[in-house]
């Protein structure tokens, strides 16, 4: 767990900072002959990087001191701050946070803000601290996830965060902001949680979902600081108008780096409130295009300034999460977090040193994952023995032999827009519709065995027969499932139930796709590479089956997602997004026609 006040020098340390800085002590390290990044001016330096044990002591012109411990040559390269991702649910990298260090050190990410809000929903506050804990040299501070469940009235959950929890963590060291909260929630409690996260000088991570005008000015006004889902030009200038930190994300969901990089001369104004982060981007995708590098090669390659590009991932998120005292800018009492870059433009690290050590050489970890697994972050899928055989059943009025359904259709990654379609009734069940792709969808409780089950319909997937199942419904980590046919959906959802906790696809009766997470239904334990080469056969194994969407599991985690305009579907049933309720899939549809198997009155 990185604590901010861990981070900064002790007296003893800052002693010998000093008498290193000014020349009575030999340094630990040099690193010598580079080009160094300016921490206050937007210059390349010519300076040696003076380290005495964990932090910068000084910079100075080349060969100013003439000997040191250790010396690392950079001559012909730059030397450039960590890499600082401003938002990231590591549960979605399907990697535990010792394997994403692996992954994502060597690279150059060498700190994250995290939100745990899948941890949180599985194993409470326990698992909050589980996601930003890890022995390996990776900073990781905590984004608090501010309602666990989201939205008590609309799903049933798992485990359940008191209040008086997330505003206590507000305060704790590891803390750098608020995670990211309801637009639509405007109760008094949410209105409380924002003011306690500024009375303890927290920045709130923003999810906007695409609102603008009053929407927007709404939210923004209970301090929300930043946003991430700003994915054209003008979103990020309305938002960065506001004072608003705009963080681009490139996630395995969507990459927004394109379309806001594309026209430099209109983002122009909002290029010194830009950062940079993954959100929710799985180990295969960071292995191929990379983290926070792969941000910084597409601003490089659309025409950002390079020492601008740098920065956006280094200096400007430190500044903005005030997290510039203790990391990212190479400057006297920092620690030294840097690393060594032979070709600005390809931003491959030749050298990753963090607190003073090398941590990566040419692309490789010199360091080992020693994390241990509690036990209790295993076997968290909990189904009945026997899923009853109606589990999936949507019937339509007596006599019917076509219904309209309210449906969703996605777009630009996870967003989803509300259409009516018109479906089959067969034996008087509503069936999907492969030849117009829209199938049906179902969110199952996997914390409480009741295989409660909220049923809705969905286009974008192709699947032209079997089903895709996932123990990762965002946010409460239920199980989601999307299909060509009820035969195949509860077979994916069997299979989930004995593999504990994971990713299937499923065809003509048979296993075809299999990705094991078992850490909390999210995550793998194995080396980061063993997942990437399950999510590769995985993702192949579904678009055999007529599926467009290039990672198909994560996507279906965020098909529920109630938050995100125009519908969203839990356990419980079909949400409206923007009112926050319940609405019938069937259309007209009777009382009773939702879809679902909860009484909406209810409430564990």
């Amino acid at each position: 767990m990185t604590e901010l006040s861990s981070l900064v020098p002790t007296t003893e340390e800052l002693v010998r900072v000093r008498a290193i800085a000014s020349g009575n002590e030999t340094p630990d390290l040099i690193i010598r002959g580079g080009l160094v990044q300016s921490p206050g001016t937007e210059e390349w330096l010519e300076r040696d990087v003076v380290i005495s044990g964990r932090h910068i002591a000084t910079l100075t012109p080349w060969g100013h001191m003439p000997d040191a411990r250790r010396e690392i040559d950079a001559s012909g390269s730059y030397v450039v701050p960590g890499f600082i991702d401003a938002h990231l649910h590591i549960e979605y990298t399907n990697l535990t946070p010792g394997e994403l260090a692996r992954l994502s050190v060597p690279r150059g990410t060498t700190t994250v803000l995290v939100d745990p809000n899948g941890a949180a929903n599985v194993w409470g506050a326990d698992g909050m601290d589980f996601m930003v804990s890890t022995r390996t040299p990776l900073h990781i501070f905590q984004q608090v996830s501010p309602t666990t469940p989201g939205a008590p009235h609309l799903e049933l959950g798992g485990a359940v965060i008191p209040e008086e929890t997330v505003r206590a963590r507000l305060w704790d060291d590891v803390t750098a902001t608020l995670g990211e909260t309801n637009p639509f929630d405007y109760s008094e409690r949410s209105t409380g949680r924002f003011r306690e996260a500024l009375a303890a000088r927290r920045r709130m991570t923003g999810h906007t979902a695409a609102q603008t005008h009053e929407s927007l000015w709404g939210y923004l006004a209970a301090g929300i600081s930043d946003d991430h889902n700003a994915s054209t030009v003008d979103e990020v200038l309305e938002r960065a108008r506001l004072g608003a930190m705009i963080t681009i994300m490139a996630s395995s969901l969507t990459d927004n780096t394109p379309r806001l990089f594309a026209d430099l001369e209109a983002i122009d104004p909002a290029l010194r409130s830009l950062c940079f982060c993954a959100d929710d981007k799985h180990a295969l995708d960071l292995s191929t295009e990379g983290h926070i590098d792969h941000h910084i090669l597409q601003a490089i390659s659309f025409g950002v300034d390079p020492q601008l590009a740098y920065r956006m991932a280094t200096t400007q998120p430190a500044q903005y999460y005030r997290l510039d005292q203790v990391l990212g800018i190479l400057a006297p009492s920092r620690l030294a977090d840097l690393q060594i870059i032979p070709d600005l433009a390809e931003v491959r690290p030749s050298h990753v040193i963090i607190a003073g050590e090398v941590q990566g050489e040419d692309g490789a970890p010199v360091f080992a994952n020693t994390d241990e697994l509690p036990a209790w972050t295993l076997d968290t899928v909990h189904l009945p023995a026997e899923l009853p055989m109606d589990i999936f059943a949507v019937t339509a009025p007596e006599g019917a032999q076509h219904v309209r359904v309210r449906a969703m259709e996605m777009y630009n990654g996870y967003f989803k827009r509300e259409f009516e379609a018109n479906l089959d009734v067969v034996d008087g069940q509503v069936r999907s519709d492969t030849d117009t792709d829209v199938l049906k969808i179902a969110v199952i409780d996997r914390h409480h065995g009741t295989a409660e089950t909220g049923i809705g319909f969905v286009r974008g997937f192709g699947l032209t027969r079997g089903a895709v199942a996932i123990t990762m419904n965002c946010p409460n980590m239920n199980v989601a499932v999307v299909g060509a046919d009820d035969a195949s959906m509860r077979l994916a959802v069997e299979e989930l139930a004995r593999m504990g906790g994971g990713f299937v696809t499923v065809a003509d009766g048979e296993v075809v796709g299999r990705v094991p997470l078992p850490v909390g239904g999210m995550m793998s334990a194995a080396p980061w590479q063993e997942t990437a080469d399950a999510l590769a056969a995985g993702h192949a194994a579904t678009a055999a089956l007529g599926c467009r969407i290039p990672s198909p599991y994560i996507i279906l985690s965020f098909v529920g997602l109630y938050v995100v305009p125009d519908l969203g579907l839990t356990e419980r049933g079909l949400i409206d997004a923007a009112t926050q309720s319940f609405v019938d899939v069937l259309l007209p549809g009777p009382a009773g026609a939702c879809g679902h198997t909860h009484d909406h009155g209810e409430h564990p």
